[in-house]
């Protein structure tokens, strides 16, 4: 997915911005990197690949190469970021999150323009620096971000860094969030707010769906005024957000215990405890204990001296063993229980089928999977959340495959939670993933837990609805 982290302050920003961008590393392990608008007036970087290590190990040694008072960093699933442009409208550098769907036909016009790309990643034009020229067809920065805005199809959440500041602009639908943050002497601008707190900002300012903001060691001026509707992905309380984390207001872990607790006051299953797939499935884990009225108890432990985080190997059968070996089921509590674990989402379902297969293997009686979403019955189109590249890596699209034909006939009635196309769906996952019972949250559970109207959700990956481009 991604995440990004700005700073100004009026004394140097490199600790800050270090730590910050740091505090994203759970949205992506592609690339990351920094760039500061130094005191001599230029631009010092540093990008660097995180495929096969961490964020702190890879940046430490430039640190001291960073003297400025402002800087953007950025976390990418993507692209090597951030780009540095000097161009009619001043030198600038950029990072962005998120998918834009029309790239060929952005390219074709850009190049039809006389304009020229530099940039490549993969081999395909950087939207990176596509959205960097974009902004560079505006008069101003102003004119600039709103064309880019208008002209992109999908999703693009940025930060700009200048000599006079940082612009920050969310996605005009805000897919994605963005929160200013406030110190004594001091702005931030984040993806995630769990990154304020170590560094001493207080939330200050949620930046509204296309609202396009100026921030300064002084504060903050809106460019562009928010407009009115708001789709934020709900997969973020779901699964990518960092417990800490608050969007719209509304926290991470809020979200994840009320997901699980609706589904736990609602199970008729004989059980003996509530357990995880540690992390994301941990808040709701204990919600859905506490729903069912049962003990939380961690029957499986993610390893963390050497396995902190997700690395993502490009060969799914390495991912896999990676998925294996950072969890550590704990026998003694396993022996003999009949046991609900609860996990964010099922995609493929195959680490899922082998923790099944493990835990029966440690003498669990029965293995009954509860999940805090709905099924993922369409790919989402809005951002970069996943390393799906076609639906029937779904495996909610394999069955309906099967079932139907084609993957994708009848998708409504398999994304609706009363049909009985929906419970044959749950019912052959359940016996694919060889599961004593499996229990997905509705649609309506989700709206419900995170709080907001339903038309303010992007469900798309759900039921299929979204609006805008």
């Amino acid at each position: 997915m991604g995440g990004l982290f700005g700073v100004i302050s009026k004394q140097k920003c490199i600790t800050d911005l270090f730590y910050g961008t740091d505090y994203h590393s759970h949205l992506g392990t592609r690339r990351g990197g920094m760039v500061t608008w130094n005191l001599s007036g230029n631009f010092s970087r540093a990008i660097h690949n995180l495929e096969n290590s961490h964020f702190r190990t890879k940046f430490e040694e430039d640190l001291h190469k960073f003297d400025g008072l402002s800087g953007i960093g950025v976390i990418s699933d993507t692209d090597a970021q951030p780009i540095i442009i000097n161009s009619h409208l001043g030198k600038f550098a950029i990072s962005t999150v998120g998918k834009i769907n029309n790239i060929p036909q952005l390219e074709q016009e850009i190049l039809a323009n006389g304009k020229n790309f530099t940039e490549l990643s993969s081999g395909s034009t950087n939207p990176t620096e596509l959205t960097a020229l974009l902004i560079t067809d505006g008069k101003d920065y102003t004119e600039g971000v709103k064309i880019a805005q208008d002209k992109i199809k999908g999703s693009c959440t940025f930060l700009l860094l200048n000599k006079d500041g940082i612009i920050a602009s969310r996605d005009k639908f805000g897919r994605t969030p963005l929160v200013i943050g406030k110190k004594d002497g001091s702005y931030a601008v984040a993806s995630e707010t769990c990154s304020f707190s170590n560094l001493g900002f207080e939330e200050e300012y949620y930046i509204g769906p296309g609202e396009v903001v100026l921030i300064t060691a002084e504060g903050y001026t809106q460019l562009v005024p928010p407009g009115k509707k708001l789709q934020i992905c709900s997969f973020l309380w779901v699964y990518y957000g960092y417990p800490t984390s608050i969007y719209e207001k509304i926290n991470v872990d809020d979200v994840r215990f009320s997901l699980g607790h609706a589904l736990g006051s609602k199970d008729k299953t004989d059980l003996d405890v509530s357990s995880a797939i540690p992390d994301s499935g941990t808040c709701m884990a204990i919600g859905f204990a506490s729903g069912k009225r049962i003990p939380y108890r961690c029957a499986i432990v993610k390893y963390t001296p050497t396995w902190p985080r997700s690395f993502m190997p490009s060969d799914q059968s390495i991912r896999n063993l990676v998925a294996k070996m950072k969890l550590i089921p704990n026998k003694s509590l396993i022996r003999e229980k009949k046991i609900a674990f609860c996990d964010d989402s099922i995609v493929r379902g195959t680490q899922l089928k082998d923790n099944a297969k493990t835990l029966l293997s440690f003498g669990a009686k029965e293995v009954h999977i509860r999940i805090s979403c709905p099924p993922l019955v369409y790919p989402c189109e809005f951002i970069n959340f996943s390393a799906s590249r076609s639906p029937l890596e779904l495996i909610t699209r394999r069955f309906i495959l099967e079932k139907e034909g084609a993957h994708n006939k009848n998708l409504d009635k398999y994304s609706d939670s009363n049909t009985p196309e929906y419970r044959e769906m749950v019912d052959y996952i359940k016996n694919d993933l060889k599961l004593s019972s499996l229990c997905f949250n509705s649609v309506e559970d989700l709206v419900n837990a995170v709080g907001l109207p339903k038309e303010s959700i992007c469900t798309h990956c759900f039921d299929g609805t979204s609006y805008g481009g």
